[in-house]
């Protein structure tokens, strides 16, 4: 397992109404096996969520969550005692907006591949259903995971050393309307810092301008969106950001101007490292649209060749239908043929 849980405190919050309600945990939890696992999903799924934003605890604020972390790692506050203050923040927080919100406020210092990382959940609850031996009905409530919208972590390791990029800092965005980004930043202290989509449009627009350039065939291009999309998606697997030196390694042949000099002769504005936003760096291998009750998605490498789109008549024709689709097509025309 490359997940290593250092502490873990779990308290309870509760907004209904105007005022939230917190039930402290008496102590931190002890760790074992099973909180190893769980803490484990919660680090990929953490990972696989999109849309995140990147900050740094603000300068400028005087942030009570960042102070009492400093003095968790400085061994001047227990882990506990961290989660306390914080928490008490977050109750503070959530009382300045409308939404409602229940369930398990999540602290946790990890360990995974030789990086630290403290990491603030707020996991909604999710109520299963089943049936017992008797046939009667049984409920159980359950952490939902997967669902979980209200969340940040932080990169101590990054924090330690390089605070200037800062971007040692991600959080969940969340759902359009409900201000989390800005609720979040507030609970932390934080301003936003590298913008993830805008970083990772920059870096599409340059691999196209530079395969442009390139003495490449259609299907050597496509082949390496393929292969700078892998990247990319192994980058957010591992919560890592991607390095424009390993984006060069990709793209580059001998004898042929590197891609890394390239984006800078050009005068596009990336950085050296940058987190990555998954749905951005899809349009790379993937053309998809919705709209009109008509929604329609494909690999990029079909288009010119199973897919052939018409500008003069805006029509797009499709060579090779799916089978699942051309069975149903084939059914309804079937039935009303009959």
């Amino acid at each position: 397992m490359s997940i290593e849980v250092n502490k873990l405190v779990v308290h309870y919050v509760d907004k209904q109404d105007e005022e939230t309600q917190i039930h402290l945990r008496n102590d931190e939890m002890k760790v074992n096996e099973k909180v190893n696992v769980f803490i484990e999903q919660l680090h990929h799924a953490y990972n696989g969520k999109p849309g995140k934003g990147f900050c740094a605890f603000s300068s400028n604020k005087n942030s009570v969550t960042a102070s009492a972390l400093q003095s968790y790692r400085n061994n001047e506050l227990g882990f506990w005692h961290f989660t306390e203050q914080a928490t008490e923040v977050l109750k503070e927080e959530l009382n300045k907006y409308a939404f409602n919100e229940t369930g398990y406020l999540v602290f946790c210092h990890y360990t995974y591949i030789a990086t630290d990382y403290v990491l603030i959940a707020l996991i909604n609850i999710k109520e299963h259903y089943a049936i017992t031996s008797e046939l009667d009905l049984a409920a159980s409530k359950h952490l939902d995971i997967t669902r979980m919208q209200l969340a940040a972590r932080v990169d101590l390791t990054a924090w330690d050393v390089e605070p200037e990029q800062n971007r040692y800092i991600s959080f969940i965005k969340g759902r359009a309307g409900r201000k989390v980004a800005d609720f979040f930043l507030d609970f932390l202290g934080c301003e936003e810092g590298v913008d993830a989509k805008q970083q990772s449009t920059v870096m599409l627009q340059a691999v196209e301008e530079y395969l442009s350039e390139q003495q490449y065939d259609k299907h050597e291009k496509d082949t390496l969106r393929k292969e700078v999309f892998d990247y990319c998606n192994d980058c957010i697997s591992t919560g890592e950001d991607a390095q424009v030196s390993s984006l060069s390694d990709t793209l580059s042949k001998s004898g042929e101007t590197a891609f890394s000099d390239f984006y800078k002769d050009q005068g596009y504005q990336l950085e050296e490292s940058f987190p990555i936003d998954k749905k951005t760096v899809t349009s790379m291998v993937k053309f998809s649209g919705v709209g009109g009750g008509v929604s329609i998605s494909f690999e990029r490498k079909h288009l010119g060749e199973r897919v052939i789109y018409n500008s003069h008549t805006d029509t797009l024709t499709i060579k090779g239908v799916p089978p699942n689709l051309k069975d149903q097509l084939m059914r309804f025309y079937e039935d009303n043929e009959s």
